[in-house]
């Protein structure tokens, strides 16, 4: 949200108990620990990923992919609350690994302030009324609408978009939509088929023969050759861990 952007390049630290806290808005969550052991813990709590967004609103700001703790990363969920100044205010761990910070700043005072739909740009406001119409009119599901506007928040950067590694909706659907209506999917569908048949064009344009996939094992395909000399090839993102996997 604009208003918040002041915050952004600073930084505000808190100190309880032994631990030093450090709450750099739209950057990250540190923690140093003040004592002069030799292993004392210094590390990071989370780096700014996403919004948390509940009823129209603005609950939250995750940072996440934070130093590896246990089997996971940690992670810091920071909640705006109204203050007098700009200033962190309390920290908590209420689960493993998990902090809780609470930031105090005069800028989330007024009442709509934290509301996401006044931050929005005039087009994205525009399709969330759309979207709003849609639901009244029944043309598209209450999970629809969850997702229409989870896509929503993301094209306004105030949520992010799932990775590569992450479930995605096939190739030629509709971004995120996950096919909620009968004229979502036929779209889709159409789309498809034009793609099969510019495909098979340019199949037939080089000379090259198709045929429909049968159930042919991959050994018969390949003559049954199988390479011997190096190990199998890793697909595209395989980080070479497969033989390990526990």
């Amino acid at each position: 949200p604009v208003h918040l952007h002041r915050l952004a390049g600073k930084c505000f630290s808190l100190v309880e108990s032994t631990y030093k806290y450090e709450f750099c808005p739209f950057h990250n969550v540190t923690q140093h620990e003040q004592t002069f052991r030799w292993n004392a813990y210094s590390g990071i709590l989370g780096i700014w990923q996403e919004w948390e967004i509940t009823n129209n609103t603005f609950a939250g700001m995750w940072m996440r992919d934070g130093d590896s703790c246990r089997s996971r990363s940690r992670q810091s969920k920071v909640e705006l609350t109204c203050g007098k100044s700009n200033r962190l205010a309390h920290v908590s761990e209420p689960s493993t690994c998990v902090y809780s910070l609470t930031f105090e700043t005069p800028l989330v005072c007024h009442p709509h302030s934290l509301l996401v739909y006044p931050a929005l740009p005039e087009a994205l406001q525009q399709r969330w009324d759309q979207v709003e119409q849609d639901l009244a009119d029944e043309l598209i599901t209450r999970q629809g609408y969850e997702k229409l506007l989870r896509v929503l928040f993301e094209d306004a950067g105030y949520l992010k978009t799932p990775g590569e590694n992450e479930p995605t909706q096939l190739e030629g659907g509709p971004k995120g939509l996950g096919f909620e209506t009968l004229e979502n999917c036929k779209k889709a569908h159409k789309e498809l088929l034009t793609d099969i048949k510019r495909l098979k064009s340019l199949l037939t344009q080089h000379g090259i023969p198709y045929t429909k996939p049968t159930e042919t094992s991959s050994s018969e395909h390949l003559g049954h050759k199988t390479p011997t000399d190096r190990p199998p090839e890793q697909l595209r993102g395989d980080p070479g861990l497969r033989g390990n996997f526990l």
